[in-house]
């Protein structure tokens, strides 16, 4: 905790653009030493106030309680990288990024949010993005503040990945030049070190990453391969990279885990069900092998939703196609196991109905807490450089054509520093889908004998779920393993331990009060 006069602050952050943002400030800090991260928050509080989130980028969730106004002002940052989860009952406002901690309180109750339940079902994540799997527990957004007064509470948004203006240099060298410099930016902020490793597939966006991360670290790359199970081809092209590159590599070998492998104990133990994969051995193994290595690791998410958009003019036809020869798609089903009165009180009808056609939920809102400490129990950060908030705003502000389709801009910024295996292989999903492989072999029939819990009834009519092995589509499959891991979380989500001390509720009092 960091006290300043009248503000104390609460930090979970890492600021980038430190040179940019100090010089902003020069007039405030102090000039025998570099501040840090958690003073240069503060000091931008006291230049700009509410404001001060618009001069701040990178990784970051905090809370201010300013003594003067009486109020609390706290922050995510623009993805939600860094979790923020908050209480605020009777009054009484109470802040964490553990989850798990929050429901430490004697005032926290264990009442699930059914929309969210709902939600897990049928999506695989939870489409509201300010609560929770539990009704007294609320999450805030990314790229949104939270302001807590005596007489309100208000979250408010301060950005959004949309630009309106837009960028045109005279020369074509000039775009990848830029493009080439916020990337080279982008990692360096991100390092902070001498040691770190990446995760890195035998696609382009991590490959680049770990291009540009090696001159600056002492870098290992980790891939996860499959063998056997699926036709594969990651081992060749990371191995290509990383030969290129000069850096060393392991790969995880995925074939020789089963579904809801647990290497390790308490790795299923997660704060929501979102968290549980029914591939998380390969994925705990990798973070683990990184974390052997150093305290960062880096990845290549998500170059494809920012570079890899399709070419306009065919988008067009294909739509003007569509629209001539489709008739009105039915609307979606809900599973048939789903209990029928737990999809009236919830309205899963029509959220699914709507969710199918307009996802709230971006898939990196999940997948950045599933990297969080809070959920690996690692002494280790990941982080992602191709969601930099400069490099992402730069791609909306130039034209999309050429530069953005088939990631055409991270290709020519990388033509010297990859192989041509690499930056001439295209976008390839995986060709087969590793779950359903499983279930094939017939190794999984445990799935289908797992003991009940109780109040998994109130959710899922188990009468109607099919065995796992009568699953022959990758979505079908997938649903009905969420009823597992659904299940698993509610056996062990409980019981918190909620023995705080006296000591621990006078200490929070101390600024609790001063809202209440």
């Amino acid at each position: 905790m960091l006290i300043r006069g009248d503000l104390w602050l609460k930090a979970n952050a890492r600021i980038d653009g430190r040179e940019e943002l100090i010089a902003k400030l020069k007039d405030k800090l102090t000039p025998e030493r570099s501040p840090t991260d958690a003073e240069l928050i503060l000091h931008a509080y006291q230049a700009w106030g509410d404001t001060c989130v618009k001069h701040l980028i990178g990784d970051f969730a905090f809370a201010i309680w300013d003594n003067r106004s009486q109020r609390f002002f706290c922050a995510r940052d623009h993805f939600g990288v860094k979790p923020f989860f908050f209480t605020h009952i009777s009054g009484v406002f109470n802040f964490s990024r553990s989850l798990n901690e929050l429901r430490r309180d004697p005032r926290v109750s264990d009442e699930l949010n059914e929309t969210a339940i709902g939600d897990y079902l049928l999506f695989g994540v939870n489409q509201d993005l300010s609560t929770t799997t539990f009704k007294d527990i609320q999450r805030l957004p990314p790229g949104h503040t939270l302001t807590v007064t005596k007489e309100s509470i208000t979250v408010q948004r301060y950005w959004t990945p949309e630009l309106s203006s837009e960028v045109r240099f005279r020369d074509r060298n000039s775009y990848v030049e830029r493009f080439s410099e916020l990337l080279i930016l982008a990692v360096k902020d991100r390092l902070r070190t001498d040691r770190a490793a990446v995760l890195m597939s035998g696609g382009l966006d991590s490959t680049s990453v770990a291009a540009v991360a090696c001159k600056h670290s002492n870098l290992q790359a980790c891939t996860v391969v499959y063998d056997e199970l699926i036709p594969d081809e990651e081992r060749y092209y990371s191995t290509a990279a990383a030969n290129h590159l000069g850096i060393p590599i392991t790969h995880v070998v995925a074939d020789r885990y089963s579904l809801f492998d647990e290497q390790v104990p308490g790795d299923m133990n997660q704060p929501e069900p979102f968290l549980l994969s029914p591939l998380t051995a390969q994925f705990n193994t990798s973070l683990r092998l990184c974390a052997s290595h150093g305290r960062v690791a880096l990845t290549g998410w998500d170059g494809d939703a920012f570079m890899n958009k399709p070419r306009p003019s065919r988008l067009k036809i294909r739509t003007r196609i569509k629209r001539l020869l489709r008739k009105r798609p039915p609307d979606p089903m809900l599973p048939e196991w789903v209990d029928e009165s737990f999809a009236k009180q919830t309205n899963l009808h029509e959220r699914l109905k709507h969710y199918s056609n307009h996802p709230a939920n971006p898939v990196w809102a999940s997948l950045f807490e599933g990297y969080d400490p809070g959920a690996t129990k690692l002494d280790l950060e990941v982080r992602h450089p191709l969601i930099d908030v400069r490099l992402v705003e730069y791609l909306l502000s130039i034209p999309a054509v050429p530069w953005c389709v088939n990631k055409h801009i991270l290709r020519l910024a990388m033509k010297d520093r990859l192989p041509a295996t690499v930056l001439n292989r295209p976008k390839t999903a995986l060709a087969g889908d590793p779950a359903l492989q499983l279930v094939r072999r017939g190794s999984v029939r445990w799935l289908d004998s797992f003991e009940v819990n109780p109040q998994l009834s109130d959710f899922v009519n188990l009468d109607l779920r099919r065995s796992i092995a009568d699953e022959q589509t990758p979505d079908g499959l997938w649903a009905n393993l969420r009823i597992f891991a659904l299940n698993y979380w509610l056996a062990n989500s409980q019981p918190i331990d909620r023995r705080i001390t006296e000591n621990q509720i006078d200490k929070n009092r101390a600024y609790q009060t001063s809202i209440a």
